[in-house]
């Protein structure tokens, strides 16, 4: 059987959760998801083996978190991890609000715990990471040689603002979210790092995002038509996202946006992954299916696709669950 690795899937401490007064935006979602997030033993390695998932890298639901709260959720996922070492792995969770303290989790949680990287909130109350403030975590993860995954996370006050119209603010904060705003605020960020010159900064930097590239590859070839009006950078668009951006299809099951990512983006850079528990991983393995039956990809480019890839980027080996 084919091992399957996954990159994009949750959990949440609980004690993290209180401590950093997120219980009121974990109780917007159904009890069995947030029991689901809150499982890092028995039910989670029951619904991985629904899906045939082989590795499922685990990464903390969208928090604002000081170091203290983040070493703690750190520690808490390691030893959930060392309980099944084989079937699970972590991505750390960074206390963004202090880059210095993030760039010193993250050095901690590789070297210490056997993190393989981290995933990060898109955004804090606003605040993109193309300002230089943030740097020293790219830095950080350039010097370990390990990926940071950037993550949609909910809109700040201000950025609701401007989803808001003639309809129900329940609405606004949908479109704001997993109905619009998550995915394109995400793929801004792609652009608004590389217009930085953060690339050139640190050309060896690995980003991963998800949900088949958060747009930009539907706009890839007009986004670097427009960037190459400025020349401000030294290394071009279609360069980085050729060599320093992944490719995650989580949360997302259907071809069409799988072919233009796969006609966009060489194929290795592109990995499976579920987004669990907000999508079941049974889901992921039925798309398995409708992608072989698809005849977008060769068997050496699905196998890149199903774990290859995620053990050259990872560094890690899976086996057939």
């Amino acid at each position: 059987m084919t091992p399957f690795i996954t990159l994009e899937e949750h959990y949440i401490s609980r004690s993290a959760v209180k401590q950093a007064g997120a219980d009121d935006l974990y109780a917007m979602f159904p009890p069995h998801i947030v029991s689901k997030l809150a499982d890092l033993g028995t039910e989670r390695i029951k619904d991985l083996e629904k899906g045939e998932v082989s590795l499922q890298v685990l990464s903390h639901g969208p928090i604002d978190a000081s170091a203290e709260v983040c070493v703690g959720a750190n520690d808490e996922l390691a030893a959930a991890i060392s309980k099944n070492p084989t079937r699970l792995a972590g991505f750390a969770l960074l206390p963004m609000i202090d880059p210095k303290a993030a760039a010193a989790e993250l050095d901690r949680c590789v070297t210490k715990l056997g993190f393989l990287g981290a995933l990060v909130d898109n955004h804090i109350e606003g605040q993109f990471y193309d300002d230089e403030k943030f740097w020293p975590i790219f830095e950080k993860a350039e010097e370990l040689d390990v990926p940071i995954y950037i993550h949609p996370t909910f809109a700040s006050d201000e950025m609701l603002e401007h989803y808001k119209g003639n309809y129900d603010d329940k609405i606004a904060l949908a479109l704001s979210a997993f109905g619009w705003g998550w995915h394109s605020e995400t793929g801004l960020h792609i652009l608004r790092l590389f217009s930085s010159g953060l690339f050139d900064r640190y050309p060896k930097l690995k980003i991963i995002i998800g949900h088949m590239g958060e747009m930009l590859p539907f706009q890839l070839d007009r986004c670097v038509s427009v960037s190459e009006r400025f020349n401000a950078t030294k290394r071009s668009l279609r360069e980085v996202w050729q060599n320093n951006i992944w490719i995650t299809t989580s949360g997302m099951f259907s071809l069409p946006p799988l072919a233009c990512l796969l006609q966009t983006t060489s194929i290795n850079h592109v990995l499976y992954s579920v987004d669990y528990p907000f999508s079941p991983n049974e889901k992921g393995r039925e798309f398995i299916d409708v992608i072989k039956e698809s005849g977008l990809m060769g068997e050496e480019d699905f196998e890149k696709f199903a774990y290859r890839n995620a053990e050259s980027l990872l560094k890690v080996k899976a086996t057939a669950a």
